[in-house]
């Protein structure tokens, strides 16, 4: 039962994290939310706030690189894909309030650098999946790298224009795009040789 109620209150703290951003992410919101009795907290994160921030970061931020993994050993389509639908869900389940946890905590300034730091690395982890299957694909180290940060650069502005006008089109118009940029080094790589 206990590691059921610092489980909700670490996925509360993540709902209020898309939501309110890092610094709108306090342990009071967390537990009206979560309905955890009050002692929970300093039971359940004896560093309060900051260790209930860092559990949320750290269950977001692998719960995404787990799924991009996975996804990647079917090809780019499948990370994209996979990632577009994680914030498709995201999107329309709160009525387009939620965002990324993980962006929330890498723009805080009250934050620490150390959860800074953090986010950098799960940012560096999904890229990393991305950049792996542009990799089996034969693409370049430097394209497959380049392709990967321009996917997430692109589907995390995606999902705050999708917030800002309250329809999943920007993100689905940025799938579309992203596809047809993979095409077009495909057909490259397929048709046209450089020379040495």
């Amino acid at each position: 039962m206990a590691r059921d109620t610092r489980r909700g209150m670490i996925i509360t703290a993540v709902q209020v994290l898309r939501e309110r951003g890092a610094d709108g992410l306090t342990v009071e919101e967390v537990l009206l939310r979560s309905g955890a009795p009050k002692g929970s907290v300093y039971y359940h994160f004896p560093g309060g706030r900051t260790e209930l921030l860092d559990e949320a970061l750290t269950y977001a931020g692998n719960t995404v690189s787990a799924l991009l993994n996975r996804a990647a050993t079917d090809g780019p389509e499948s990370v994209l894909q996979e990632f577009i639908d994680i914030w498709r869900h995201v999107l329309t389940d709160s009525g387009y309030t939620a965002g990324c946890p993980v962006v929330a905590v890498a723009v805080s300034r009250t934050e620490s650098e150390e959860l800074a730091d953090k986010a950098r690395g799960f940012f560096n982890q999904w890229a990393t999946a991305l950049t792996n299957a542009f990799l089996a694909e034969g693409m370049s180290e430097s394209t497959a790298r380049q392709l990967a940060t321009l996917s997430i650069a692109t589907i995390e502005g995606a999902v705050v224009l999708c917030r800002a006008h309250r329809s999943i089109t920007p993100l689905e118009d940025a799938l579309a795009q992203l596809r047809t940029l993979i095409n077009c080094h495909r057909f490259a790589r397929d048709n046209f040789t450089l020379a040495p």
